[in-house]
């Protein structure tokens, strides 16, 4: 299973923004929506052994989390409407700590950054944090059967954020010498595993 955490810092966390203004009215959730594509989309097929976890922590409840999973999410196009929509109906729902299905396939709780990043070292996850100076990640070796690949939205992460992944014992990759936006990286996560004859879909 693939996972990608986007820390989303100015994505709201109500669900009454307007699908026609994301970049404004919902703080760059369009950012957001574009990873969820990138995430699942093939030309003509779905990823299945991918999840997608948007940690949002705009106003006004910071630390709204949702979970994207590919085996079973439904009613998701390629379009940033179709994200956005599924997100805005999740961010509707009452939520606390303990998970709730807003949708087929798509969940959401509160949660913070550090509690995520335990729950997936619990679960024996490989935590990768993509950054300018890291290992190449064309020269790395393969990876955990479950791994995480840690992103930022386009405020990249802050360094306490940072302080806790590396703490947590993430690898430091690179795609790259320049910064691109997450939704690329994902791309090109994507095209080298499948490169290296990664699962089929």
């Amino acid at each position: 299973m693939k996972h990608f955490l986007i820390i989303g810092h100015k994505a709201v966390t109500s669900g009454d923004y307007s699908l026609n203004d994301m970049p404004g009215s919902a703080g760059r959730m369009d950012i957001l929506c574009r990873c969820v594509s990138s995430a699942f989309f093939l030309s003509h097929d779905l990823r299945r052994d991918v999840q997608i976890h948007l940690l949002l922590l705009g106003e006004p409840h910071p630390g709204r989390y949702v979970r994207f999973e590919g085996e079973h999410v439904r009613y998701l196009s390629p379009d940033e409407r179709s994200a956005g929509a599924l997100i805005k109906k999740a961010l509707q729902k009452d939520v606390s700590s303990f998970e709730s299905r807003s949708t087929p396939g798509v969940n959401t709780r509160t949660a913070t950054l550090k509690e995520l990043l335990d729950e997936f070292l619990e679960k024996g996850c490989e935590l990768v944090y993509l950054r300018e100076d890291g290992d190449d990640l064309r020269s790395t070796a393969d990876f955990a059967e479950d791994t995480v690949f840690i992103l930022g939205d386009h405020v990249g992460v802050t360094e306490e954020e940072e302080k806790l992944i590396l703490d947590a014992g993430a690898r430091l990759l690179s795609i790259g010498p320049l910064s691109l936006h997450a939704n690329h990286c994902i791309t090109i996560i994507h095209n080298e595993l499948d490169r290296r004859g990664g699962e089929k879909q």
